[in-house]
């Protein structure tokens, strides 16, 4: 992420994805960036001055409440484009604020 968003990548990842924030070890929270985590997965974005997004590489995510966070996100403005190039799995692909690509899962 760039540097000195870090709200920007809570009101995306904590208030859009619902995920919780994980308090970074005080050495590395100096560096800036965050954490989050949701069931067994954590998130971690760290700073970086030349940043550039991934925006093929990326993590997917499988959610509980699929239809609910999809229409939560495109009522924040936050495209969703579904995938159904997997038979049977009901997936689609977000980019979060700075362009980082993620993948959602119906599960």
């Amino acid at each position: 992420m760039p540097p000195g968003e870090e709200e920007r990548a809570r009101g995306f990842y904590r208030d859009l994805l619902d995920m919780v924030e994980i308090p970074k070890p005080p050495e590395l929270a100096k560096r800036g960036g965050c954490w989050f985590g949701s069931g067994g997965v954590q998130i971690h974005l760290g700073v970086e001055n030349d940043f550039r997004a991934a925006k093929k590489a990326h993590p997917a995510l499988r959610c509980r409440d699929y239809e609910t966070l999809i229409s939560r996100l495109r009522a924040a403005g936050v495209g969703a484009q579904e995938d159904g190039s997997i038979p049977g799995v009901r997936r689609c692909h977000i980019f979060d604020p700075f362009g980082n690509r993620l993948e959602l899962i119906a599960g």
